[in-house]
């Protein structure tokens, strides 16, 4: 649902529900979740209800698990790289 939404920004429950070979009750049932979860949020305009993913709390999620692994990947890069310039002007000397 998330990836449809991302493409699709504002789409309508129905033509969400189109999607899935299960009954717009269940959808409307995981898009229950997916609001409470702060993942999808929706605009009444008439009739209809536009969908639209909140993506702020899956990068808050990135943020707080990877970066601390992107941290250290990154220093070991930078100390692969420094040996690395180290052996080749120890080469070419």
């Amino acid at each position: 649902m998330l990836d449809i939404l991302k493409a699709k920004p504002g789409l309508p429950v129905g033509e969400l529900a189109r999607h899935f070979d299960v009954s717009r009750i269940a959808v409307m049932n995981h898009l229950s979740v997916l609001e409470k979860a702060g993942l999808v949020v929706s605009e009444k305009v008439g009739r209809t209800r536009r969908l639209y993913l909140n993506a702020v709390p899956i990068r808050q999620i990135q943020e707080r698990w990877l970066d601390t692994y992107s941290e250290t990947f990154a220093g070991k890069l930078t100390s692969i790289k420094a040996m690395a310039e180290q052996a080749a002007r120890q080469r070419d000397d």
